[in-house]
């Protein structure tokens, strides 16, 4: 499944850079998350507890982050697994700042899942990713905006 999408912060490039290095401040924006800690350089434990189309479930996983360009942009790993499945995926963060003080995040990715969370489909899927992805730079928009 392919994912895609363009968010604007309301902030500069840098300070966005810095939100996105910090595991308090995405634990805080990642959608359901309970827990995100360090395992080494650039690699996370995370435990979420989220719901895709009606199927809820505990996913315990890691996150890893590779080919950093600060403060360009740099590509996420995410593996989990739970009760209603897998997911595996990777997404390239692009950050550019075409105007000061307002910095815009391509996000291109792709993810599989396996489990009853295939079962809902792949449209449902995609609607269901693009969801949690709004919800995670909303909730970057306000970081950005309070620190």
């Amino acid at each position: 499944m392919k994912v895609e999408g363009t968010f604007t912060i309301k902030a500069d490039r840098d300070h966005v850079w810095a939100l996105l290095q910090d595991p308090d401040v995405l634990a805080v924006c990642i959608p359901g998350c309970e827990k995100l800690e360090p395992t080494g350089d650039d690699t996370f434990a995370a435990t979420l507890n989220v719901g895709v189309a009606g199927i809820k479930g505990r996913y315990q996983g890691t996150v890893a982050v590779a080919d950093r360009d600060p403060p360009h942009g740099y590509r996420m790993i995410v593996e989990g697994s739970g009760g209603p499945g897998f997911v595996k995926g990777e997404g390239t963060f692009t950050l550019t700042e075409k105007k000061p003080g307002v910095t815009t995040i391509h996000v291109a990715g792709d993810a599989q899942a396996g489990g009853t969370l295939a079962r809902v489909g792949q449209r449902l899927m995609t609607q269901a990713a693009k969801l949690l992805m709004k919800q995670f730079f909303t909730r970057l928009n306000k970081e950005a905006a309070g620190r």
